[in-house]
Order: structure tokens, then sequence, then C-alpha cells
């Protein structure tokens, strides 16, 4: 074992205040202690490093300090910057002001997910923001597994027990190419839906779920053509290609909307508007880094949501 291994913190701030004072005695009353007890830590830093640090001056009205004490003084002063900061990290950490929050997000999620985690960065520099992305059930398996801290998702999931918050507006419609029969077309009925191809996500999918009950409640007991696909990025290219039309999140097909590659159908009972929720676990105590990053999320009032 070093030598160095036996030092303590208090002999290294008896020797800074000798220094900055320049004798044991007036080291002692800054520091509340006897001159006795400064005496006695100076000699075990002696002890421990085996050569003097403290030397008399030559009126003997005080001590100054050796080449060795300078340098142990030095890595005191530095010892000392380092606990201050560390000091400050901890305050940050213990009032929520600093750490790692792990945000869950559901697939549907991940167009507007990227503006929501700048924004925090914004009003939460010291707060690291780690983004999962994932389809309902992979959200709900780590909701269960606590592998997130915060989730951001449609409908909250019965199990396992959270507790939710209302985002904003989730608006789902039908969207079609531009040059799809039925686009355009005011009053579009059910029976003009039963002979269309249906793209749509995988089952488990919070999209499809949606899609599945719809066209059961529009098409008493109709079973529609459906084709599923892997991603809403393959749905949107899909259908622009013609292949098919789909039920989709609006907030997922924003810029395609607005450049004309795809139009929203006008079908009944349609648009869908469900709303998006933040959802933590219920059963896991949560940490104040999660519930500054929380409220944070809260007080934007849905602003990051795609108009």
């Amino acid at each position: 074992m070093s030598a160095f291994d036996a030092l303590s913190l208090k002999q290294l701030r008896a020797l800074a205040a000798v220094a900055r004072r320049g004798s044991i005695t007036a080291a002692a009353e800054q520091l509340n202690l006897t001159p006795p007890a400064i005496h006695a830590q100076i000699k075990g830093l002696e002890a421990i490093l085996e050569v003097p640090i403290l030397q008399r001056t030559s009126d003997t009205a005080g001590s100054q300090l050796t080449e060795v004490g300078f340098a142990m003084l030095e890595a005191a002063e530095r010892i000392e910057v380092i606990l201050s900061q560390c000091a400050g990290q901890v305050d940050a950490l213990a009032r929520g002001r600093a750490g790692k929050v792990i945000l869950g997000v559901v697939s549907t999620g991940k167009y507007f997910a990227p503006k929501l985690v700048k924004q925090l960065k914004a009003l939460c520099p010291d707060i690291d923001v780690i983004l999962r992305v994932g389809n309902r059930d992979d959200v709900i398996r780590d909701l269960e597994r606590h592998a997130v801290d915060l989730t951001v998702m449609g409908r909250p999931p019965r199990f396992p027990s959270v507790i939710a918050e209302p985002l904003g507006p989730h608006p789902h419609g039908l969207v079609a190419a531009p040059d799809h029969p039925l686009a355009g077309k005011a009053d579009i009925t059910a029976s003009d839906l039963f002979s269309q191809v249906f793209l749509a996500r995988e089952d488990g999918s919070g999209t499809r779920i949606l899609m599945s009950r719809y066209l059961d409640r529009i098409g008493e007991g109709h079973v529609f053509d459906t084709v599923e696909m892997g991603s809403n990025e393959t749905i949107k290219q899909a259908v622009i290609a013609g292949l098919g039309i789909a039920v989709l999140s609006l907030h997922t097909v924003m810029d395609e909307l607005h450049s004309g590659r795809l139009v929203q159908l006008r079908a009944p009972g349609l648009p869908i508007v469900r709303h998006w929720f933040l959802v933590w676990p219920a059963d896991k105590p949560m940490r104040p880094v999660t519930d500054t990053l929380r409220k944070a999320i809260m007080g934007m009032q849905g602003g990051f949501l795609p108009e």
C-alpha cells in the first residue's frame, strides 16, 4: 500500500490553514481547533511522507512550508476544488437538476420525439435524455421492467399499473395517393371501402389496434383485405405508390400531406382523435431528476406536437 493511502483530508486542511495564516496558532483559530490538534495533524502528515513539510521562520513567529509542503499544498487545493465541484453535482442530482432520464416513445411518436428532446435539452441542459423508440408492445414491456423512466404513448396500458397525464390531441385519418379513385370524393361510404386494400402495421401496434376497431365498426362483419407492413415509413411509401390506403396517425404524415404526396380521405367517422399521454410506472418512486423532466414536458402543453 502506498504511504499516500494513509493521508487524510483533515491533515491536508490543517496544512492549508497553516499556509494561509502563517502559523499553527492562527491555523487553529481558523479551523476552531487547538494548536496541539493542528500540530498533531502536521506531524502525522510528516510521518507518512517521512520528510518535513513545515519549518520555523527565522524570527520564530510562525511557520512556512518546505518544498514538499508546497507540493502537498497544491494537491490539497486541487482536492478542495474537485470536492467543491462534486458537491455541486450532488446537490444538482438531489434537487433533480442533473442526471440521466430514459424517455420511451412509441414508434408513431418518433416524428416529433427529436423536437421534444431538443426542447428538453434547452430547458434542462444538465439532464441527459436517452430516447428509446419501440412499438406499443416494446414500450409496455419496458414499463413493466422499469427499463424506462417516462414514456410518451397513446392509450395507456391496463397492465402494468401506470400513471398517465394527457399531453395533447392525437388525430388519426385515412390516407391515400393523390390519384386514388377515392381522393377528393366528398361522401365516401363504408361500402366504398369494402373493395380497398388496407396497409397496416404489425399486430401489437397501437395504430393497428385502432384501425381494426374502426374497420370492425364501419364494416359490420365485413372482412377487409389487409396487408401487413413493418413500419409507418414503409406504409407511407406503399400508399404513395398506389398499393393501398391506410389508417395512420396524422402526426406521421404531416410532411406528405403538406407536399401533396398523400391526401386525407373523407371517410365516415374520421378523423379519430385520441390523445398522447406521458406515462410512468405506478409502482416505482419517481426520482427528482425524472420529476424535473416530467414537469418540463407537461409545461410545454403539447407545443412539441405537430399542428
